[in-house]
């Protein structure tokens, strides 16, 4: 696993948007979701706070990784 820094959870979010996660829908969480072209959904939870801590960084990495190479997350 890389090397984490610091995000928002905003900072996060675009970089899944870049992955093709749009939003889905909000209260305190954000849940992001994209429809692969075989029809799967994937879906992503993210902490909209203003700073993430390390080891919400690194579940959401993770989580993220089941989805989208770990190389192209970096």
């Amino acid at each position: 696993m890389p090397r984490l820094r610091r995000l928002s959870g905003d900072e996060v979010i675009a970089i899944l948007g870049r992955h093709s996660f749009r939003i889905h829908s909000q209260r305190s969480h954000v849940k992001l979701r994209r429809v692969t072209e075989s029809g799967s959904v994937q879906v992503l939870t993210v902490p909209r706070h203003r700073e993430l801590d390390l080891g919400t960084i690194r579940a959401i990495f993770r989580q993220a990784s089941r989805f989208i190479p770990e190389e192209v997350l970096r």
